[in-house]
């Protein structure tokens, strides 16, 4: 959630790939605001966890027992005494001293590593550190994996999530610890329940079932901010206008700004004046009566008739390289309250520009990390 590769280094998945499911997480209010779960398990016997898939994030974490600051979650907390594979790092293990802004030694007597880690929205987990061995599909087995037991986490965790899976750049994230090349997601309609899959180190037919043809961008490293993947926006079109936005509006300065993209953010935010620019446009070319603001929140809405599918402009996105065409499903959801009917854009105004996981449906969206580079195409996400 916003706001290294060691290339000789052994690989612990033992030359296979590894996979997991991913399916939309739940949402409340009629408003498409989620994030999309990986399912996995931790421990000998295994314990099955659904983690946030959060590429803006580091931290691998999930609510463990005895709990005492939880959220409510569908499946049982993560119990270390029932696994045989469970351990504890000490303080002066290599594990403890991954990420330092992270970890911390609680009690030098007995060697206690704990973490605290927090989020741009405000929720935060704090807990011990500890090494298991996680389990994939078909079998895949994954010794000595760093996570957080969770055991005081407040904020917003709406999904049914029972912790998250950082899938950021930093060294205790779950891609780094796998030492992978690459990993890709595929994420299916958020207002359904059809699983896809994530894949670490991917096979050479990635792309046989893309509907279209792949786009890629580089991947760029911001040193303030290591954790995130930043991507080169230059420019943003609706209906057939290219917004008059200069490319310094999206781009890094001095650390700060830039465009990133985040499965753990649901809908792309702009900063204010390019939100306001995509906002007039959009709103221009829909011949429909706008929403009260008070009634919709951050989001602009349009009411609409009980039948047929009305016009909305196209939404393109312009990187270096690369543009992502949005299909009308993603940037605009249908709304009912009371009976009345409204078509909503899923863009939102924000303090900097990022992609978020509503924006990405159905698209096989690859993260190169050995040669910094992202690839994306539009897919049938359920058929892969």
């Amino acid at each position: 959630m916003a706001l290294r590769s060691k290339a000789r280094a052994p690989r612990l998945l033992s030359g296979s790939s590894a996979t997991a499911p991913v399916s939309p997480g739940a949402y409340d209010d009629g408003v498409p605001m989620t994030e999309y779960l990986l399912h996995l398990a931790i421990g000998t016997p295994p314990q099955p966890v659904q983690l946030t898939l959060d590429t803006g994030s580091d931290l691998v974490w999930t609510q463990c027992q005895p709990c005492a600051v939880c959220f409510n979650q569908s499946l049982p907390y993560y119990d270390a005494s029932r696994s045989s594979t469970f351990a504890l790092p000490s303080c002066d293990s290599t594990q403890c001293k991954l990420d330092p802004s992270v970890t911390m030694c609680v009690n030098q007597t007995v060697q206690t590593c704990a973490y605290s880690y927090s989020y741009g929205d405000k929720s935060a987990t704090i807990g011990f550190l500890d090494v298991e061995t996680f389990s994939f599909v078909a079998g895949a087995s994954v010794p000595g994996v760093v996570f957080g037991c969770g055991l005081n986490n407040t904020g917003i965790f709406r999904s049914n999530e029972t912790g998250i899976a950082g899938f950021g750049r930093g060294p205790l994230s779950l891609p780094s610890q796998l030492k992978v090349g690459n990993f890709s997601h595929c994420f299916t309609a958020v207002s359904g329940r059809k699983p896809s899959t994530v894949l670490f180190d991917l096979p050479a037919d990635l792309y046989k079932n893309g509907r279209g043809p792949v786009q890629t961008t580089p991947l760029i490293k911001n040193p303030a901010h290591p954790t995130f993947y930043y991507l080169s926006l230059k420019g943003i079109t609706v209906g057939s206008t290219r917004l008059p936005v200069p490319e310094s509006a999206f781009a890094l300065k001095n650390g700060t700004g830039g465009t990133i993209i985040d499965s753990g953010t649901a809908f792309t935010s702009l900063p204010p004046r390019v939100y306001r620019l995509v906002r007039d446009e959009f709103a221009a070319h829909v011949k429909l009566p706008v929403v009260a603001g008070n009634e919709t929140g951050p989001l602009l809405c349009f009411s609409a008739p009980p039948r047929g599918k009305p016009h909305v402009p196209k939404l393109v996105l312009h990187f270096e390289g690369a543009t992502m065409h949005l299909p009308r499903e993603n940037y605009v959801f249908e709304a009912k309250d009371a009976g009345n009917r409204s078509i909503c854009l899923a863009i939102i105004e924000g303090e900097m520009t990022i992609i978020g996981n509503f924006q990405q449906q159905n698209m096989h969206v690859l993260y190169d990390l050995k040669n910094s580079k992202l690839s994306f195409v539009r897919a049938k996400c359920d058929k892969l």
